[in-house]
């Protein structure tokens, strides 16, 4: 199998051609972005210092449960903590000891080489949605999500240029058991797909079930020596490990494949209300959930996660596109840049029940901050509504339009001799204009990022045309995209094991939907 694996990465030419030629431009895929800007700072190096001092006293006053998971007790003894009950104390300065271990950067390896992606670094890899057991579209407003809606939008991310990832649980298929569902969700973004894409984490043997297929896919001896998955481990904040997620970790590091350990935060809630209290338990617990990790392996690839969002002390809802969740998102990139690992925040984030302006607002506030903040992993990117209860059909295809300004915008200012553009201010003058000079001619297609979503055109042709507004606009495109829709090219043999693996698992085991 390990054979086979490499031979399928290492065969190119013919293959790739025809699978260019079939489905052109509509699979476009834009390289991962690098930013030309810098990230933006807001912490001085006195509140660092107090921050990382503060997570280094909290993890040895107060300490962290690992709860149900004797195993992990032992080995954090085995590792200098001290351990009562279900309690991990550890000294000053052991976790980041531990940590030391975790690589700076990795390479997320897709079934299409062209589109494997750098996590780390000065790299931003977009990846969808993921988690809503709902979803929504104009037409037939919101309701549970099905394994169709799943595949649909597992097909959506692979026709959207400007997302680099396939994601995970872009929504949750409740038609399928919950003991089965992570088999066919593993199959749609193997098979329709050759984007990267997440592993399963509700349960350690589902894990182990997604490094399984994943050898299928790409060779034992490649899963083993390189990293083939990104899964989302959450921390039950506060200050809480449990034994689901935890158990998915390991089988991970074990395997050698990244884990986004990420801490689970609604601000007055799971966390302090103060964006520095709040600092000090992320780091606190990332620092312990990173350091199990590499207990398990040296040098598994991990990334450090951030998901927060502030609380309508009203109504105890979340809410999204705040200040504060901004200051949280920056600060806590300059912490993980502090620890030298790729960092995961930020996303299309909003609380709105519809792709309205509401949902816009929200969303542009909280890209525009992962961009500033130097987040390598964004999850979330597009399609998330409803304060993460809902997949949108809508609003995934126009999140994912604008993502392209994400790119452009992480180009920063070019300053070559073109750039410059010196022979066109000569050439045009005083009193001219640039639409017909050289400089123009040369540069037109490429000089500004375009929409392929958002309507310019004259009032007078907007009204002929139906007067539409955005949602509608999205509405088209998603349904364009899935009728123009083209499988990737994949090796036939290797579609059958998968396929095998899944019935043969489902028919080992009877449904179970809790």
């Amino acid at each position: 199998m390990a054979e086979a694996g490499t031979r399928r990465r290492a065969r190119g030419g013919g293959g790739a051609a025809r699978r260019a030629e079939r489905s052109a431009i509509s699979v476009e895929t834009a390289r991962y972005i690098e930013r030309n800007i810098p990230n933006l700072d807001i912490l001085n190096e006195e509140a660092l210092e107090i921050i990382e001092a503060n997570a280094e006293i909290l993890l040895e006053e107060i300490g962290v449960n690992f709860v149900n998971n004797p195993a992990a007790l032992d080995r954090w003894r085995a590792a200098g903590a001290t351990v009562e009950g279900e309690r991990v104390r550890l000294p000053k300065g052991l976790a980041r000891s531990l940590c030391a271990t975790a690589p700076a950067a990795f390479t997320q390896h897709a079934r299409n080489p062209e589109r494997s992606v750098e996590i780390g670094g000065r790299s931003l890899v977009l990846a969808p949605v993921y988690g809503p057991p709902f979803v929504h579209c104009m037409e037939k407003g919101r309701r549970y999500a099905t394994m169709e809606d799943f595949e649909n939008f597992v097909k959506l991310g692979y026709m959207s240029k400007w997302l680099h990832h396939s994601g995970g649980t872009v929504c949750e298929p409740t038609d399928i058991a919950v003991n089965k569902r992570h088999l066919d969700m593993l199959l749609a973004h193997m098979t329709l797909s050759d984007k990267p894409f997440m592993g399963s984490v509700t349960e350690p043997s589902r894990a182990q079930d997604s490094v399984d297929m994943a050898e299928i896919l790409f060779g034992k001896e490649f899963v083993q020596q390189n990293t083939v998955m990104t899964s989302l481990i959450n921390i039950n904040s506060p200050l809480t490990f449990d034994d689901v997620m935890m158990g998915a970790l390991e089988v991970y590091a074990k395997n050698n494949q990244a884990a986004i350990i990420s801490p689970f935060i609604v601000g007055g809630a799971m966390a302090p209300v103060s964006v520095a209290g709040t600092l000090t338990q992320v780091l606190a617990e990332v620092l312990a959930g990173i350091a199990y990790a590499q207990i398990i392996r040296p040098g598994a690839p991990v990334i450090m996660g951030t998901f927060v969002t502030s609380i309508d002390m009203n109504s105890g809802a979340p809410t999204f596109g705040t200040p504060e969740a901004a200051h949280i998102t920056y600060g806590a990139g300059q912490l993980a840049r502090r620890l030298g690992l790729p960092y995961r925040s930020a996303g299309s984030f909003n609380g709105s029940k519809l792709p309205d302006a509401q949902a816009a607002y929200e969303t542009a506030n909280s890209l525009n901050v992962g961009l500033l903040a130097g987040v390598n992993f964004m999850l979330h990117a597009c399609g998330w509504m409803e304060g993460g209860l809902v997949s949108s059909y809508e609003k995934f295809v126009m999140d994912a339009d604008q993502l392209g300004t994400l790119h452009h915008l992480a180009k920063g200012v070019q300053i070559d001799e073109n750039a410059q553009a010196m022979d066109a201010i000569r050439e045009v003058g005083p009193g001219g204009h640039y639409l017909g000079c050289a400089h123009t001619q040369a540069n037109f297609k490429s000089a500004f990022w375009r929409s392929d979503l958002l309507d310019y055109k004259p009032y007078e042709t907007w009204v002929e045309e139906g007067g539409r507004d955005s949602a509608s606009f999205a509405t088209q495109r998603w349904k364009k995209q899935l009728e123009s829709y083209r499988k990737p090219e994949m090796d036939p043999a290797t579609e059958a094991a998968l396929r095998d693996y899944v019935a043969e698992k489902k028919a080992s085991m009877p449904d179970s939907f809790t």
